[in-house]
């Protein structure tokens, strides 16, 4: 039973996670007003957000394994602590330089996700899992929608450094309440961090994000883009046979090879290609001006409350989940959302000539969001060991990450690979684009619907042993 009022606890994971989220997407809408503002180049600012996406892809699996192993609530606690330090930094940067530091600190935030899911795995009532991991994914979810809504405003009332005061200020008091009122989790894995495996991680995830986030500006055939996906590849074998062969490994690889581990990631994958490119590529198309022949020449501001009904249907979505879980079952929901985005990247290609039509695509495609964010998380959280359960949904959250930055980066070489003599894109360009996410997000439906019709939980009785859970289902129930 749960030790603490779960309502704070909750509270607090939300706050934290729904810091983390906006985050991502909170400064983007920024970048040319810190460019101008620290006077950089337009590819030295780029940096912000890749240097938070690299840094985040890395400390979300392994900080997830290391609450698993010393503790959810402690490891929280420094992870929190460590987001309002960057977030500090980047309030007071002077340059470009401390700036993209700043970004790198913040990123270790990632972490927050996979510790929040185990410990309301670990302190919640069986009853209250999944409804409580829906609500938490609809935070999650709504927290990007936020960051794109809101960074126009905010820029212009107050100054783009008010983009990491408003977060301090969130952090700090989360922290706080965190430290006196969130439990310890009594579930630990046995072991100790595989450094070994933490490393070649690290290394390959750089490797593969790094030439995907950059190749607009290196060229996808320049030297630096090839070798490094190629190191990618190299180092990602040496990962595998590493964990393989580890008696602690930093991802247990039986585990990503349960069935209901490995195609939620399949559609993890393929979702957050679409999902992420969509949040990338639909502001800019609305900020087009007129003269190109299509787009609105929208301001920041209007682009993002362009943006409101994906925010709103993504929240509603997200903790409407929570109450179709236990009756359709979260297959079903994830199938849905993916088939929802497909439908809205369609109708998006098709007609996109009216402000009202972008609107509308943009709130069905966020009801899309919050039913796939949730059911994914409650599928992974349902099939995995307890001890596993921050290593797990925090590779969850990295394949979505990696799927996004290959969808970014397809998209990016459709919509700028031919532009106008004003240096615009072309309206095909865009169209083709919202088309192969159309066919992505197709993808993800499909590979939905090869997750197992029943979910396995795993006994406490089986909780000693990691081999036993990741291969043995002890209890069924129909999803």
């Amino acid at each position: 039973m749960p030790r603490k009022s779960t309502r704070l606890t909750f509270a607090v994971l939300a706050s934290g996670a729904g810091v983390f989220s906006m985050l991502q997407s909170l400064i983007a809408p920024a970048l040319p007003t810190v460019q101008h503002a620290l006077d950089t180049s337009q590819a030295t600012a780029t940096w912000v957000m890749t240097a938070y996406l690299l840094s985040a892809s890395i400390f979300t699996p392994i900080l997830g394994r290391v609450g698993d192993l010393i503790g959810k609530k402690r490891t929280l606690v420094a992870v929190l602590s460590v987001v309002a330090v960057g977030c500090l930094l980047a309030a007071l940067a002077p340059t470009i330089g401390v700036l993209i530091v700043a970004r790198v600190v913040q990123g270790v935030g990632g972490a927050l996700f996979p510790l929040s899911f185990g410990i309301i795995r670990d302190e919640f009532a069986p009853s209250q899992v999944s409804g409580s991991i829906s609500n938490l994914s609809a935070v999650i979810a709504a927290g990007g929608g936020v960051g794109i809504v809101a960074a126009g405003p905010i820029v212009s009332a107050l100054g783009y450094r008010w983009l990491f005061w408003i977060p301090v200020a969130i952090v700090a008091v989360t922290t706080l309440i965190a430290l006196r009122y969130v439990p310890e989790s009594p579930n630990r894995a046995a072991g100790n961090v595989n450094w070994l495996g933490a490393g070649l991680l690290s290394a390959w995830l750089v490797a593969l994000l790094l030439p995907l986030s950059q190749a607009s500006v290196w060229g996808w055939g320049s030297a630096r883009v090839t070798g490094l996906f190629a190191a990618a590849v190299v180092l990602f074998a040496l990962w595998l046979l590493a964990e393989a062969r580890s008696r602690t490994p930093l991802i247990d690889l039986r585990v990503m090879r349960l069935p209901a581990v490995w195609t939620t990631n399949t559609a993890a994958l393929l979702f957050g290609a679409g999902m992420y490119a969509i949040w990338s590529f639909l502001p800019g198309f609305v900020q087009t001006p007129g003269s190109a022949g299509y787009g609105f020449g929208s301001s920041v501001t209007a682009a993002g409350l362009l943006m409101l009904p994906m925010l709103l249907a993504m929240f509603f979505s997200g903790v409407l989940s929570g109450r179709l879980e236990p009756v359709l079952g979260a297959k079903t929901l994830l199938t849905a959302g993916a088939a929802l985005g497909a439908l809205a990247c369609g109708f998006l290609a098709l007609w996109h000539d009216e402000q009202w039509q972008v609107a509308l695509v943009a709130g069905v495609f966020g009801l899309g969001i919050g039913l796939a964010f949730a059911s994914m998380a409650n599928l992974i959280v349902g099939s995995v060991p307890a001890d596993q359960t921050g290593a797990a949904t925090g590779m969850n959250a990295n394949i979505r990450t990696i799927g996004g930055s290959i969808g970014a980066a397809v998209t990016s070489v459709l919509v700028t690979g031919h532009l106008q003599p004003s240096g615009l894109p072309y309206e095909s360009g865009y169209t083709h684009g919202f088309a192969l996410l159309a066919l992505l997000c197709l993808a993800a439906a499909l590979a939905a619907l090869l997750v197992p019709a029943r979910r396995t939980a795993i006994s406490p009785a089986r909780a000693r042993s990691t081999e036993d859970q990741a291969a043995v289902p002890v209890r069924v129930r129909e999803s």
